[in-house]
């Protein structure tokens, strides 16, 4: 089925804004973006050419070499049955990580203005590191993230009314209704098993069934470490361990990675690559420390110390043991809720635009999460058990005066309220934390005297 995805909406405003621009659409492997483009086209175009580089071998050679527009646009249709029509046609060329070339050739057919062109592919942070520098001016950049929260609770038919007042109360710092909120919590639940990847999204709604949904997200575990095995063949050992350990280190007490559970030998400095390519790859989400809460927080990162999420909670709750999914429905004490609720927390923030931090002071304790929200530090502390008002390391971070922090949000298994200047939000909440894009910066220096 089709599912609700908030990224048709980008490509809505790239349709009507960007007319002489090529889009982009880059994210993880399995994460919906080849379903929506196709849609797409379907809905916005009288005619979508697909053309598939990992597929078509020989589709390669035509951008290798060729002098103008016309006559790329001559041998694409060498390529396809569909009819090209100037101003009815979507372009769409998947899997552009196995074709480099098409970068520099993307200027020359956008500039062109008789078709639209989408670009699409996986390991694009590998593969083509530069490719969001150029080519400048004629490229737009989209990128695709498993379902949020909130995309879950639309596709589970939850009312956009329900939706819209739960982030009333953010907004304005309101308990929810008891019994919507119970609601919420009890579906984040079961997101925290399902995730967001689309074919296991799909697979619960088709059967509701949570071992038809593991089977789904064992099957992109598989496909995660096929792509490790032939993308990086010299290191793929280490990165399979490191992708592998990740639960396990999450479980642990303080949840950073520690090397040396790798190989008593471990340098960071000479494995470091194997962390950016999972990272690159979308496969897992680096959440570095940083020693003090200022902006901007990547001033004070520790590049050797970090935390490492899983790009999807499901997947991990999926790496878990056997049965693990009926006992978190159940709240079962005994399972370690923390780890899967930062896992779903962290990915979160990066789909909404946050790059997240975690701050960690021999003195003062760990907290969770720092990110910047409008040019300020704002610390996350998550709390997956009861006692969700004792936090000490961030009430430490909190009473230092030279950092000036004005609010802290823990995220609980709770309502809204507010005690001074920390703010407890149900957890589910994390879906109304966006970051704004930037305002325009206007500034006139002082001229007089020098003209």
């Amino acid at each position: 089925m089709a599912l609700y995805r908030k990224v048709d909406a980008k490509l809505e405003e790239w349709y009507r804004n960007r007319e002489k621009q090529a889009l982009l659409v880059d994210g993880a492997r399995q994460t919906g973006k080849t379903f929506s483009i196709r849609a797409f086209g379907k809905s916005h175009f009288r005619y979508t050419v697909e053309i598939n580089f990992l597929e078509n071998k020989d589709a390669k050679g035509i951008f290798e070499s060729s002098p103008d527009a016309r006559a790329f646009l001559s041998r694409i249709s060498l390529l396809t049955h569909e009819s090209m029509v100037p101003g009815e046609t979507l372009i769409f060329f998947d899997e552009v990580q196995e074709c480099p070339e098409i970068v520099t050739a993307i200027k020359f057919l956008a500039e062109d203005g008789n078709y639209r062109f989408v670009m699409s592919g996986s390991l694009l942070g590998i593969e083509l590191k530069d490719i969001r520098s150029v080519p400048v001016g004629y490229m737009d950049v989209v990128t695709m993230y498993p379902l949020d929260f909130e995309e879950f609770l639309v596709n589970l038919n939850v009312s956009r009314s329900v939706i819209d007042t739960l982030h009333e109360s953010y907004e304005k710092v309101l308990p929810v209704d008891e019994f919507v909120n119970k609601k919420i919590l009890d579906l984040y639940t079961l997101y925290l098993l399902v995730g967001g990847m689309p074919e296991a999204v799909d697979e619960y709604l088709s059967s509701n069934n949570l071992r038809n949904v593991t089977e789904v997200q064992q099957s992109i575990i598989r496909l995660y470490k096929k792509d490790i095995s032939k993308y990086d063949p010299s290191d793929k050992l280490y990165i399979e361990e490191i992708y592998d350990l990740i639960p396990a280190e999450l479980n642990a007490k303080n949840k950073r990675f520690i090397l040396k559970n790798l190989n008593e030998n471990f340098k960071f400095s000479r494995y470091e690559n194997s962390f950016l390519w999972l990272k690159d790859a979308g496969a897992a989400i680096p959440v570095y420390c940083c020693d003090e809460p200022k902006s901007p927080l990547m001033l004070s990162r520790a590049t050797n110390l970090f935390k490492l999420f899983l790009s999807d909670v499901g997947l991990l709750s999926a790496m878990y043991s056997n049965g693990i999914q009926l006992r978190i429905l159940q709240h079962d004490l005994a399972i370690n809720f923390g780890a899967v609720f930062e896992n779903a927390v962290a990915q979160e923030l990066l789909c909404h635009g946050f790059i997240p931090y975690y701050y960690n002071n021999s003195r003062r304790g760990e907290v969770d999460f720092l990110i910047e929200e409008n040019g300020h530090v704002l610390p996350v502390e998550v709390k997956s058990g009861k006692d969700y008002t004792r936090h000490n390391a961030l009430s430490n971070l909190m009473s230092v005066p030279s950092y000036a922090l004005d609010k802290a949000v823990v995220l609980a298994q709770t309502n809204v309220q507010r005690e001074g200047d920390v703010i407890y939000f149900p957890v589910y909440m994390t879906m109304f934390m966006q970051k704004e894009e930037s305002a325009e910066q206007i500034y006139h220096p002082d001229l007089s005297g020098l003209s």
